[in-house]
């Protein structure tokens, strides 16, 4: 039934910054009209949603069905898969939202289910809410790749920075509590060694939640001239990269190791560092997700580079026009309106009472 199935969604989203590298997942078991059994998924390589609801129900469980947001596990990982716990358990109806993104073993639980003789039955009204619930994960499982956004707060004319002056903020205490949310839910941020210098900034999750795993805190600096002072480098805790190149001063790379701090040589042209590479690296360790906030610079090349897979820009009610003010997109830009950057899947998210974010997916070709 529907509400069962909202229950179990409900569920997941409390698993939300708990969870990576792995989904987050809801459960609920019902028998004869009553639910005997909810769990969800918290930290990796703890029981998995389906484990906790089958613990809660104990022998009610038996003759139950089961809602789940995603399909039961049937490899083997961290924990046993969940699907032999769901026949030991003697369920005999799962109703699931969304099969399982991983093309290694999607499919799978479904059919050891079947082949066991529990009916299975995927609920499509509910995939798109699952999907978007678990986004980087899937993307992550169909692309190899984190899912990379560009997130801005800007004016309504599109402006990031004052020519001269630049203290207090753009957006209200509402819109930046948000991003704190987003970065809660991101596994990884960037930023250019501009950003840095300009707003000597930490790039810190401040939502007060808890995390599975660190927020990963990268900063562009093809130089590694970032100051040993800065709050980001005297606050780090094995919880920041620097991207250097090889031009970059040994002495410089040496006294950044020596004070704990990750440094990975990335080298592009024209004596830049290659932030396809910092994709890769986030990609050998499972980072589901990257945010970039970043001058106007860096989200031009996320976003000419096509790395960017999606923006969300926070709009506040502010105009500053003139043409010495910072875009929130610098670089070349394109030459032609033809040759546009295109987004797609737009929707408008109302922030406080004037002001709005936008997110979008980047068209890629």
């Amino acid at each position: 039934m529907t509400a069962y199935m909202e229950e179990a969604l409900q569920l997941a989203e409390k698993g939300r910054g708990l969870t990576s590298p792995n989904p987050t997942v809801g459960a609920v078991l019902v028998r004869d009209g009553e639910i005997v059994g909810r769990g969800f998924h918290t930290w990796a390589g703890i029981d998995h949603a389906e484990i906790v609801a089958l613990r809660e129900a104990e022998e009610a469980a038996r003759g139950s069905t089961l809602y789940v947001t995603l399909e039961p596990c049937s490899h083997h990982g961290r924990s046993a898969p969940c699907v032999d716990a769901i026949l030991a358990a003697g369920v005999e109806r799962v109703v699931a939202a969304m099969q399982d993104p991983n093309p290694l073993v999607s499919g799978a639980g479904f059919q050891r289910l079947r082949d066991a003789g529990v009916e299975v039955t995927l609920d499509s009204a509910f995939t798109a809410s699952a999907e978007r619930l678990n986004e980087p994960f899937v993307h992550f499982m169909k692309t190899g790749r984190p899912l990379v956004t560009i997130k801005a707060a800007l004016t309504l004319d599109g402006k990031i920075a004052a020519p001269q002056d630049n203290y207090g903020w753009i957006t209200s205490d509402v819109a930046r509590a948000d991003v704190q949310r987003v970065r809660h839910l991101s596994d990884a941020i960037l930023t250019g060694l501009g950003t840095v210098l300009e707003d000597d900034c930490l790039l810190t999750d401040r939502s007060g939640l808890e995390r599975s795993r660190p927020l990963l805190r990268i900063v562009l600096d093809s130089q590694l001239r970032i100051p040993l002072t800065s709050k980001i480098v005297s606050s780090a805790q094995q919880d920041l990269l620097l991207v250097g190149t090889s031009a970059a001063p040994p002495e410089r790379r040496g006294a950044l190791e020596a004070a704990g701090i990750q440094v990975l040589i990335a080298d592009a042209p024209g004596g830049r560092t290659d932030p396809r590479k910092v994709v890769e690296y986030l990609a050998k360790g499972r980072y589901l997700s990257l945010m970039v906030e970043a001058g106007a610079k860096v989200n031009w090349t996320m976003l000419d580079a096509q790395i960017a897979d999606k923006v969300l820009f926070y709009y506040a009610p502010k105009i500053l026009g003139g043409l010495k003010s910072l875009p929130v997109i610098g670089g070349p830009g394109r030459m032609r309106r033809v040759d546009a950057i295109l987004l797609e899947r737009l929707t408008l998210h109302p922030v406080s009472t004037d002001e709005f974010a936008v997110e979008g997916y980047v068209t890629k070709s």
